[in-house]
């Protein structure tokens, strides 16, 4: 596993690995939107470094809490950008659900099915019979991203099925998603639809990340033993990791900026800072601590110390090493908390230029 890793309850400083993360997990877990694409389109340096994992030993898994895909169709889709993927290597919210729902319901048993054909394939999968019409007898109702097509009415038949007492199941309760003309509403927004509808009075049993049903699912059919989750979302990729007890790659190519990373709460807080997929080919470097109380913390060329407003920063060397540094100067400063310091000005700029 990989070296001076923090032990301690709260993370409060990002970890350092000699060896380089392909060779110190054996399975990468990796987010697709803002991690491996963007828009549809790969992220600069990402085909090439998820091959040379590959060919280096290192499993891939795409994990992905877009139900509306089936794992033929994203793992198509990955092979369009040339980034090596499979179909059994394509992990979904919608497998998870339907896995849930299986344990609960009897099979052949109806499901209202509230999204795209990723959620009604991985229904039929579990031997469930997607329907829907809260008038067709179903037993539970469940929703999942269905895309811009996704109609009102179908909304107003899962309000419906909730309504009148059924088991309610949510493939993820993302408010929000990445498109390649900017941010759109997820499919947890879709919920709060059918929530607002059923007066607020129940909850739907949530498979997707951050929560433990996402995570078992993908050590099922992954199968790792040491795997690394990599993603750009602290409160579903991040907080995955955390819940599932394992560890994590936080990417700046997607949601998360540097701002968001230094404010991170205890279940937030990555393994590892990274700028993109290239740091799974190398080691990580190791944040120094000085000693003293209120001392700063080095990483590389770089010193970072909480202020009393402010987080201050000297040196030079990789904008990265300068944000791996004042991760732990905002982490350490907060404890258990949300740092709110202010972070130095112009380091979003090295960021960007070091990208």
């Amino acid at each position: 596993m990989a070296d001076d890793r923090v032990e301690t309850k709260v993370r409060t400083s990002p970890a350092g690995s000699e060896r380089a993360l392909f060779t110190a997990y054996d399975t990468a877990l990796l987010d697709l939107d803002g991690v491996v694409y963007a828009g549809g389109e790969a992220l600069p340096h990402a085909v090439d470094s998820l091959r040379a994992a590959r060919e280096g030993g290192m499993r891939l898994a795409y994990v992905t809490n877009n139900a509306s895909r089936t794992p033929r169709t994203v793992a198509g889709h990955l092979k369009e950008l040339g980034v090596p993927a499979e179909e059994a290597e394509v992990v979904t919210s919608a497998q998870a659900v339907a896995r849930v729902i299986a344990e609960r319901l009897p099979s052949g048993a109806r499901v209202l099915c509230v999204g795209g054909e990723g959620l009604r394939v991985a229904l039929a999968e579990r031997g469930l019979r997607p329907v829907a019409s809260a008038d067709d007898d179903p037993a539970a109702v469940v929703q999942g991203y269905g895309g811009p097509e996704l109609p009102w009415g179908a909304l107003a038949e899962a309000t419906l099925a909730v309504n009148r007492g059924l088991p309610w199941f949510a493939s993820n309760t993302d408010l929000t998603i990445p498109s390649g003309r900017g941010i759109v509403p997820g499919n947890g927004a879709a919920v709060e639809v059918v929530r607002i509808g059923s007066g607020g009075r129940v909850e739907p049993v949530v498979a997707g990340k951050p929560l433990p049903p996402m995570h078992r699912e993908t050590i099922l059919r992954t199968g790792a033993e040491r795997p690394l989750v990599v993603g750009d979302r602290l409160d579903t990729d991040i907080e995955g990791a955390f819940n599932g007890r394992v560890d994590s790659l936080l990417v700046l190519t997607g949601v998360t900026d540097a701002a968001g990373a230094v404010a991170a709460r205890p279940e937030h807080r990555p393994t590892y800072v990274a700028a993109d997929l290239r740091d799974l080919l190398v080691g990580q470097p190791a944040v120094v601590a000085e000693p003293g109380s209120g001392g700063g913390f080095g990483c590389g060329g770089w010193r970072a110390v909480a202020g009393e407003r402010a987080l201050e920063l000297t040196g030079g060397g990789d904008p990265v090493d300068a944000l791996r540094a004042l991760c732990a100067a905002g982490w350490t400063a907060a404890g258990d908390g949300a740092c709110g310091l202010d972070l130095p000005a112009g380091l979003a700029g090295l960021l960007a230029d070091r990208r």
